[in-house]
């Protein structure tokens, strides 16, 4: 009898390491493994993609928002103007003729640019024509390097004029000049636009030498 209780006890014995060792067996031992084993990492992986989801909105100005940083009145500027922009001390101006009749004359050295085209909300110089468009060209002045006579190298504020992507262009002395690129011009220079017949003649007074500056920066004689 005691050999078979021994026994009998032997095989419970084996039964119950048998229950402890299949998966499952224990639940609170398999459900206390996996949060130590799984649930801490995947807390962990959450945390570590966390700054890359707030990384995501990008604050930075779109295309579109800068574009319409630059307003005037409402209008979005086609137009800026470069680093080098400078107000003239030579008294620049525009002579507007409409066949023979003089038109009001245009002061063109109280500030560096003059916008023009049809826009009136926005444009320093209006051209009413239907064929020019409603941001047509500007007359920009601009600091650039010069040889002077004796060889030196000086400074210079020197008018431009440049076409803004215009549908039917932009001409100095009847030749269309190519979009979008600065054209130096020259006194007496002729200016029209798209199929305009009104001319606008480039001109100066005379040249002031007290108004240059000591650092170098001039005007043409």
């Amino acid at each position: 009898m005691r050999r078979q209780h021994r026994e009998r006890d032997r095989n419970d014995e084996r039964r119950r390491e048998r229950h402890r060792d299949r998966p499952g067996g224990n639940p609170f031992r398999d459900r206390g493994g996996d949060q130590h084993q799984w649930g801490r990492p995947e807390h962990t992986q959450v945390k570590e993609e966390e700054p890359k989801e707030k990384a995501k909105p990008d604050f930075k100005l779109s295309g579109k928002l800068t574009e319409e940083t630059n307003t005037f009145r409402g209008v979005v500027i086609k137009y800026s103007e470069p680093p080098e922009a400078r107000k003239p001390k030579k008294r620049w101006r525009l002579y507007p003729f409409k066949g023979e009749e003089q038109l009001k004359v245009l002061h063109l050295h109280r500030q560096s640019a003059f916008l023009m085209g049809r826009e009136r909300k926005v444009v320093e110089i209006p051209l009413d024509h239907p064929s020019c468009s409603k941001q047509h060209a500007a007359v920009q002045f601009r600091l650039v390097p010069y040889d002077r006579p004796d060889g030196t190298k000086g400074r210079r504020v020197r008018p431009y004029i440049i076409d803004l992507g215009s549908a039917n262009g932009t001409f100095v002395n009847n030749q269309r000049i190519e979009p979008q690129r600065y054209v130096e011009l020259m006194e007496k220079d002729v200016l029209k636009f798209g199929y305009s017949t009104r001319e606008y003649v480039l001109l100066h007074g005379d040249t002031d030498t007290s108004e240059l500056h000591d650092d170098d920066v001039g005007e043409d004689e």
